[in-house]
């Protein structure tokens, strides 16, 4: 699945967008509609069903509207993903040590992604569509979690909450323990409760990331 533009489309559209304030909120208006009719095809069809066609019908557009934005279906998705994605992120900021943050961050979104309506449909009838992502390459929500995951693990050790470390390795190792418990939980649901995984999710977290000297 696609999950970057072509960088000479990509190069038109923030043309296009640089053109006046009022085109600016215009265009991400029907952005929005496009992707929300996105967001409502793939929950009635799965990824593979859903056509740039029935996007546009449903977002009230012609095809070269849609066409003018993203040059394939596989974007549209792509970009709808990493929209959804980037929503169900919460905030790490707030008073106090940052660890305790990160941690209670990282079970809410492992809970909001896991979840959610979208990445239950995928799962269920696109479960492949996952492969690549495990096992072969980041794609662009992932590239999103980890920038965040980078910039939260950076304060930590500047508060003296996180242990030290290259924070991308760090951001990493929690990124992929955290996909790996979404990605699980139906496996495993018979044995543990959803909630009591997420617990254990925040405490294996929570013990990776402390000071050595901190640690039980």
């Amino acid at each position: 699945m696609t999950t970057v533009r072509n960088d000479k489309f990509g190069d038109a559209v923030s043309a296009q967008h640089s053109m006046s304030p009022a085109a600016d909120r215009t265009d991400n208006s029907v952005e929005d509609r496009i992707l929300d009719a996105a967001r409502s095809c793939l929950l009635d069809f799965g990824l593979r069903r859903t056509t740039l066609a029935e996007i546009a019908r449903r977002a009230g557009v012609s095809r070269p509207t849609v066409y003018r934005r993203w040059p394939d279906t596989d974007s549209v998705l792509a970009d709808l993903l990493t929209r959804e994605i980037r929503a169900a992120i919460p905030d790490t900021r707030g008073v106090g040590p940052i660890r305790p943050l990160l941690v209670s961050a990282v079970t809410a979104a492992a809970y909001d992604i896991g979840t959610h309506p979208i990445f239950e449909k995928v799962l269920r009838t696109d479960p492949e569509i996952f492969i690549t992502y495990i096992v072969d390459r980041l794609g662009t929500s992932q590239r999103v979690i980890l920038d965040v995951l980078v910039t939260a693990i950076e304060q930590g050790q500047h508060d003296g909450s996180v242990r030290t470390g290259d924070p991308r390795a760090l951001a990493a190792f929690v990124l992929l323990t955290a996909q790996s418990t979404v990605q699980s939980v139906r496996m495993i649901s018979e044995v543990v409760d959803h909630r009591t995984l997420l617990d254990e999710l925040g405490h294996a977290v929570d013990s990776y990331l402390a000071p050595t000297e901190r640690r039980p």
